[in-house]
């Protein structure tokens, strides 16, 4: 394999903190933040310019940072901000147009981030607007019956021309939301009916909430937390704000990140962090407290010996010493504050659930290097038999690749690094040693990763060849190819599995092997995100990742926009108009350059696909686990945000017992036809749901069970594989 000069990633971006934050529900109030005394730091202006420069002179698309460009931004940036059109009024739209649309990226290069924060401010009035009305209305009786009705997705729809117009959908919004939180509590009572009258149901697990508060309380409550969210929205947080939104116009995959953020975006990549070794979930009874899930064996948590799991995080001293009270927090801010250099500590305040304020415990321990084990490569053996065909069953490799990992900085800096190549390489070994009869890679929610990781994996599997073209903004092709003599570390049969959540590296990965012959491609068509990051550590900052190049298949074809389309199709969890890279803002368009000259291993004909995808067809209307996932399609789509949806609990009561009669005859037909008792009702159907996730979130990866609808694709894509082999491709 030749060494390539620069590392590229390959993988989805994550959103923008503001955009998180609140698109969490329908109207969120936000608090009085520090933003009106926001005076850019030196740090943050040079970090501004750096942005805008990269933006400027360094993108994929060539488009300069003018005053057209500036009010895209803009208008992005507006949009980010409130994307219902909800907070805003036209009159506020209009106002920031006039002032700012000529020269708002003339501002950024000058590092004068005056107009992002002058139009959060505008944010922060208008959504303490919003939870004052919420707060006067949540301490009266609104009635939960009538003909009015709302229409939730408002993307497409003009702002509010008047505040009584944009009044009359916030009280709308509220009642929406009771409407909603009494229904669920209903709901939730049921459950918690069958857990009283029935325990063994739980598992050995405290699953009753017990929560008295009424509808109004919960959801002001929900308001308050969300206020006290964005009372501690730092400056650098407004700042991502603003520059993210600003490279998001380019395309979705340009981000920056602050210095929280970045720290995030190398965890993902590296699967390595500096932290204490826990993982942590907003509590099930209570949500204001966040709860102790597991801890890594082996780390400083677990070490201690006096962190449980189930604990409640009380407080933290981030340094060691000054103690913050964290009920209230999000996980995120709270992991904000667990996280930090190695060899530094951190002390929490914590306790059991239901035990007294009194009997709080305070922990301190030194942060250090936590491996994520379990988020690797894993490898094992599945049994498949074909009825009426094979006499034994046929022994399948699974080889479960989450994303294309490698730890930049520990292989920059000289030091044993992991990565995907070297696990795969591993894993192979392992299967190899097994007689494995085929090989199934399993690319399903595969977000991506490197470059050169996916290259040196495709390296293990294809004879020798091109792999991958890259494209920059001037035009010149670079060639990722694998020249290694013909090496093959496995070269029997393979397929690879894919749906709507397989991007980037995943999508690389496919196509070659798609276009090479060297297996099937099944599942769902691909995000379709066909384009290459750069990630920038250089800034004042935070961190950024900025497309500069675009890559396309051996064949010449790209897959952005259009996705890798499987061989033979597999039912689709996913809505595809919501989700992918055609479901984005402002991404890049589907083209095609020359093809690379390769010579194909294989080749199934058009006959043959034809006659697998009929074959799979019958398979999967047969198949309790595909009948069950396609129903629940059917389902999800009875609800239609962009239609008006009445306001009249009764009538929302009756469609949500329609659902769940729906969802329940689904899951009892499965469990009829693979033998299982059907559940009696709703509500035990619901219960018993519940006690299998908290049992299963608490295992380890390596020992949860496989869901049954999961291991469904894996084997029906083993007997696609199984069922045809290509033709071999003659030498020229």
């Amino acid at each position: 394999m030749k060494k390539q000069p620069a590392q590229w990633l390959l993988s989805i971006a994550s959103v923008g903190v503001v955009g998180l934050i609140l698109t969490q529900s329908y109207g969120t109030a936000v608090a009085e933040t520090n933003s009106s005394g926001f005076a850019a730091t030196p740090e943050q202006k040079l970090t501004t310019r750096q942005v805008a420069a990269l933006l400027d002179r360094s993108h994929y698309l060539n488009q300069p940072l003018d005053s057209k460009t500036g009010a895209q931004i803009l208008d992005m940036y507006l949009d980010g901000l409130d994307p219902n059109h909800t907070l805003f009024l036209q009159s506020d739209v209009d106002e920031f147009k006039q002032k700012y649309a000529s020269d708002f990226g003339m501002r950024l290069k000058r590092g004068d981030l005056s107009a992002g924060v002058d139009i959060f401010e505008r944010y922060r009035k208008r959504s303490n607007e919003y939870f004052d009305l919420a707060s006067r209305l949540l301490k009266s009786n609104l009635k939960l019956t009538g003909n009015d009705s709302i229409v939730l997705d408002r993307e497409k729809l003009p702002h509010f021309k008047t505040k009584k117009d944009q009044r009359d959908y916030w009280t709308k919004q509220i009642k929406f939301q009771l409407i909603s939180i009494t229904l669920g509590q209903e709901d939730e009572k049921g459950k918690e009916k069958v857990f009283i009258d029935n325990p063994d149901i739980a598992l050995g697990q405290d699953l009753v909430r017990n929560d008295t508060r009424s509808p109004n309380e919960i959801l002001l409550n929900r308001l308050k937390r969300q206020q006290e969210q964005l009372q501690r929205f730092t400056d650098d947080e407004i700042m991502e704000t603003v520059l993210n939104t600003a490279m998001l116009t380019y395309d979705p995959h340009s981000n920056y990140y602050a210095p929280i953020q970045a720290t995030e975006l190398q965890i993902q990549s590296s699967l390595q962090l500096e932290g204490i070794g826990v993982s942590i979930r907003p509590d099930r009874k209570n949500p204001d407290y966040t709860r102790i899930v597991t801890l890594v064996d082996g780390g400083p948590a677990a070490k201690s010996g006096q962190i449980k799991p189930n604990d409640l995080i009380i407080g933290i001293a981030k340094d060691g010493k000054n103690m913050t009270d964290v009920v209230g927090w999000s996980t995120r801010e709270i992991v904000s504050l667990i996280r930090g250099k190695r060899g530094t500590p951190v002390t929490l305040k914590v306790r059991q659930p239901n035990a007294p304020e009194a009997s709080a415990r305070t922990v301190t321990v030194v942060r250090d290097v936590i491996e994520q084990e379990e988020s690797g490569v894993t490898q094992r053996v599945v049994n498949v038999q074909r009825k009426g065909i094979d006499e034994t069953p046929k022994r399948i490799g699974v080889l479960e690749i989450p994303s294309f990992y490698l730890n930049y900085r520990a292989r920059r800096n000289g030091e044993e690094y992991r990565s995907v190549s070297v696990d795969t390489e591993r894993a192979l070994k392992q299967l190899n040693a097994q007689n494995i009869d085929g090989l199934v890679v399993d690319l399903r929610n595969n977000p991506g990763g490197s470059l050169d990781e996916v290259a040196r994996m495709l390296g293990l599997f294809i004879k020798s060849g091109p792999l991958v073209q890259i494209r920059d903004n001037r035009g010149n092709v670079q060639v990722f190819r694998d020249d290694d003599g013909g090496a093959q570390l496995y070269d029997g049969k393979m397929v690879v599995l894919t749906n709507l959540a397989s991007a980037s590296a995943s999508e690389i990965f496919a196509a070659a092997i798609q276009d090479y012959g060297r297996g099937l491609v099944v599942g769902s068509t691909t995000t379709g995100k066909g384009s290459a990051q750069i990630q920038l550590d250089n800034l004042a900052l935070g961190s950024a990742t900025l497309t500069q190049r675009k890559f396309y298949r051996v064949t010449g074809g790209s897959t952005q926009n259009k996705g890798v389309v499987p061989d033979v199709k597999l039912v689709n969890i996913y809505d595809d108009a919501t989700f992918g890279e055609r479901a984005q803002k402002n991404a890049l368009p589907w083209d095609t350059i020359k093809t690379a000259p390769f010579k194909p291993e294989g080749k199934f004909s058009a006959t043959t696909l034809a006659t697998l995808n009929q074959q799979s067809k019958i398979r999967q209307a047969q198949n309790p686990q595909f009948v069950y996932l396609s129903t629940l399609n059917k389902i999800r789509d009875m609800e239609d945000e962009k239609k008006p949806i009445k306001l009249d609990i009764n009538s929302r009561r009756a469609k949500m017992k329609l659902v769940e009669q729906k969802t329940l005859e689904a899951e009892n037909q499965r469990r009829k036809a693979l033998g299982e008792r059907p559940y009696a009702n709703w509500s035990t159907y619901q219960a018993q749901m519940d006690a299998k996730f908290e049992e299963r979130s608490q295992m380890k990866a390596s020992i949860r069970p496989q869901l049954p609808e999961d291991e469904a694709y894996i084997h029906e894509a083993a007997t696609l594989m199984l069922s045809a082999a290509p033709t071999p491709v003659s030498a020229p």
